[in-house]
């Protein structure tokens, strides 16, 4: 452990320096009185930072964003986005930071981030730049609950209370946190630079997110194509992964979708309790746009849109240019697709190399089941790992029709399903939305016990245990219809 007066860290400033046309330096807002409130001990670790630094004063001052490291230029990014389809030139970090570049103990570059450290020139409105502790406890819980379930994600390193009270509702505790991303390059950087700057300014963004993401295109006959197919690839992949565990989003704007794939901006988020294809959490989504079944569809238009940006540096001949990218963007259904099947046969313990008529009619009559029965999500699959093993009465007690439940089961069970390859990959538990309001509430309160235990519970998600059964029980009925909300 270093002394408070010697400790540091080393982080680069690659982003700020290769694209300064696409950032604004600045420095966050002085925090009345910062306070850890919680540290990912282990993240930090994998950072290569002692988390006892990081808990003393100046550690925590760095954290907030008050200690600048020597060296460092923090930023704030400038990006446009279609906002539910609606294009806005200028978004960018409102009440964001990018402390710089850190290279973690694997040798992997990594972002240092902060959301909620004061409005920035791109902050909008009355925007007042800083954070609510409850919006930014969220997003440590569900972003470590992803991380748990191995969803691509950016993660939590640290949420601190700033001292300040942030005017929403009623006056609320204000807090930063302290994000860690592969980087925070979204499609609606390439569509900032794009206007801002024209194709030079996108080649050279496009060049940062080469090294920083796809290397290998480095050595491709057309780098710019076969970077566009590996962020086609990694979203495909990121929306079988969330549909397969019944996440939803909610905000899948275009500055929302990454150029490495990590899921990001956990606002208007929800894990569903009750199967349903329309569901939708976002307070402001009113015509569902980003609802549950509309993620895939949603995803290969924000590519198209990412896809536009980069046409001139596909090819000099726009006619070529649109055929190569509608070509590297007709991956996207095929690849979603199959990254789905391949989880779906995971999740009902069936063998990848089964195609046959039975299995394809095991899983499409599944989904049939889950949307009639309105039964709900995780629980089902989990007790599908009982019923493997021969004990009917876990899933049965779940069913409206057990008529239909039992000939589905009866199907499925004569394809031998794998329940070791089940418990490994349907969870036990999820960041139930009741649970995660309780834990919110009594954080605003004062009261961080639940919080740490519901954290404790979903970052080991797949190990049932008798004392937590309350983390993997449905709500009850008196809880709902569930909103969620962007935290500004």
């Amino acid at each position: 452990m270093s002394t408070p007066a010697e400790f540091d860290i080393a982080l680069d400033r690659r982003f700020a320096q290769e694209l300064p046309e696409l950032s604004i330096p600045w420095s966050a807002q002085e925090a009345a009185a910062p306070r850890l409130i919680v540290l990912n001990e282990p993240l930090a670790q994998d950072l290569g930072l002692d988390p006892a630094d990081l808990q003393n004063p100046e550690g925590v001052r760095l954290l907030v964003g008050n200690r600048v490291p020597a060296g460092a230029t923090p930023v704030a990014q400038g990006y446009a986005g279609h906002q539910f389809g609606s294009y806005s030139p200028r978004l960018g970090d409102g009440r964001a930071l990018l402390l710089g570049e850190l290279t973690d103990s694997s040798g992997q570059l990594r972002d240092i981030h902060l959301k909620g450290s004061g409005r920035t020139p791109f902050a909008r409105g009355g925007a007042d730049g800083q954070a609510a502790l409850g919006p930014m406890l969220r997003e440590y819980v569900i972003s470590e609950a992803m991380h748990a379930l191995g969803i691509p994600t950016t993660r939590a390193l640290a949420v601190l209370a700033t001292g300040d009270l942030v005017q929403r509702e009623k006056p609320l505790p204000g807090a930063v946190l302290t994000r860690v991303a592969e980087s925070h390059l979204r499609v609606g950087s390439f569509q900032y630079a794009r206007a801002a700057g024209g194709t030079e300014l996108v080649r050279r963004l496009a060049d940062h997110a080469i090294a920083r993401h796809a290397p290998e295109a480095r050595n491709a006959e057309n780098p710019y194509l076969a970077l566009f197919a590996s962020v086609v690839s990694a979203q495909a992949e990121l929306m079988a992964q969330w549909m397969l565990v019944g996440f939803v989003h909610g905000v899948m704007n275009t500055d929302n979708t990454t150029i490495s794939g990590e899921s990001i901006d956990y606002g208007p988020c929800a894990f569903m309790d009750v199967f349903d294809p329309a569901a939708v959490y976002s307070s402001i989504d009113q015509n569902g746009r980003y609802s549950y079944r509309n993620q895939p569809a949603i995803a290969e238009w924000n590519l198209a849109r990412f896809a536009e940006t980069l046409l001139p540096l596909f090819d000099d001949d726009d006619d070529q240019a649109i055929a190569l990218a509608q070509e590297a963007l007709g991956a996207f259904r095929d690849e979603y697709s199959a990254a789905w099947s391949v989880g779906m046969k995971s999740k009902l313990g069936l063998p990848q190399n089964r195609d046959d008529e039975v299995s394809s009619r095991v899983i499409n009559d599944v989904m049939v089941l889950l949307k009639e029965q309105s039964l709900d999500y995780t629980s089902f699959f989990r007790a599908l790992n009982h019923a493997a093993r021969g004990d009917l009465r876990p899933v049965r007690q779940q069913a409206l029709n057990l008529e239909k439940l039992d000939a589905w089961l009866e199907d499925w069970r004569e394809l031998s399903p794998d329940a070791e390859q089940m418990a490994r990959i349907n969870p036990v538990y999820i960041p139930r939305n009741h649970l995660v309001e309780e834990a919110l509430d009594a954080a605003t309160d004062g009261d961080f016990s639940p919080f740490h235990q519901l954290l404790e519970v979903v970052t080991d998600p797949y190990r049932g245990r008798e004392d937590y059964a309350r983390y993997a029980s449905p709500p009850p009925a008196s809880f709902g219809p569930y909103r969620t909300f962007c935290g500004t």
